[in-house]
């Protein structure tokens, strides 16, 4: 078994490679190595990958038509997972158009490829962000999601209607996976628990928007790799007239599927800092502050789907995953 995953020096990505490798997998890593966020942290986590007999990596961003569109009759991949993308909120009010070309323009030039060489089974990223400013909970792969409320959301909603044509017209096997905040050793340090940590070590105050009043269905990484790889192996079918009919809103008669990967257990944000506080054995000062533009006021996951169709829900308490996260970060920065 041969898979592709792209963004493979990212944090989840990463976290995803190491688990295939650990069940003998052979892996083919691609990655852009953007500035978007440090990195030398994206090297220290390719340096941990190179060595091992079944991984290649490859410097090469989806936007490269000629290169996707090549590279895939040249290896031959059996499944493919789409973890590359410009990630961010609030960073696609600065830089849309690192938007949509990495998240849709680079998505399209890698549907054509498993199309052309008839991949078992496409399995991609998308996002809670996709919700919006929904205010029904927790969310449902059923609910509406017509009104994103920043790009980054929109340019993953786009994800989704493509790769349901896609699925639709060559019969092509997708899964969509929205995720909710991950989390975990190895993180991004664009994410708040990262900033949070760095800043209570570096003994600095922390910025909390809408003045702490959120939520978050915070998700620990090896829950979400655990999700992934169960889906990856099941690739959907497409359903008779008759199921379809019965079914959810969400199944049709294309071999396409959405699932929600959360914790299913939302947390308060003052919370969760007070649990990164004990983790740190350190308080800090904090500066309340407005809403962002582009930020919602809570995500929680529905995940009964992902339970009836591959026996799994994330279970990582906030303490545990929190713990986990500051044993790293001292390792790897102190």
């Amino acid at each position: 078994m041969k898979v592709l995953v792209t963004g493979v020096a990212g944090f989840i990505g990463y976290h995803l490679t190491q688990r295939l490798l650990a069940e003998d997998i052979e892996v083919y890593g691609i990655d852009n190595l953007n500035d978007y966020y440090d990195v030398k942290l994206k090297k220290a986590r390719l340096a941990q990958l190179q060595p091992q007999a079944r991984f290649t990596f490859e410097l090469l961003d989806l936007v490269n038509r000629d290169r996707i569109l090549q590279l895939f009759p040249e290896q031959s991949f059996d499944y493919v997972i789409n973890l590359a993308a410009q990630a961010g909120v609030r960073y696609s009010l600065e830089n849309p158009f690192a938007y949509v070309d990495s998240n849709m323009s680079g998505f399209v030039n890698l549907l054509e490829g498993c199309r052309q060489t008839q991949v078992k089974h496409l399995v991609f990223a998308s996002s809670s962000s996709v919700y919006g400013a929904n205010t029904k909970v927790p969310f449902s792969v059923t609910d509406n999601v017509d009104h994103p409320i920043s790009l980054y959301a929109a340019s993953k909603k786009a994800n989704e209607l493509i790769a349901h044509v896609y699925s639709h017209l060559y019969n092509l096997p997708a899964t969509g996976l929205r995720f909710f905040t991950v989390y975990g050793p190895w993180g991004r340090p664009d994410m708040a628990y990262f900033k949070f940590v760095k800043a209570i070590q570096e003994g600095k105050a922390i910025d909390v928007y809408n003045f702490g009043k959120m939520k978050r269905d915070f998700t620990y990484v090896d829950d979400v790799i655990e999700g992934v790889v169960r889906v990856m192996h099941k690739p959907p079918k497409i359903n008779s007239k008759e199921a379809a009919n019965l079914a959810q809103a969400s199944t049709n008669q294309a071999p396409y599927k959405l699932y929600n990967i959360g914790n299913n257990s939302p947390v308060e944000l003052m919370t969760f800092i007070e649990v990164i506080e004990k983790a740190l054995g350190q308080t800090v000062e904090k500066n309340f502050l407005p809403m962002q533009p582009g930020d919602v006021l809570s995500t929680y996951a529905d995940v009964d789907d992902l339970m009836k169709d591959v026996g799994f829900k994330p279970s990582t308490t906030i303490e545990e995953g929190i713990h986990r996260f500051v044993r790293w970060y001292q390792h790897y920065y102190l």
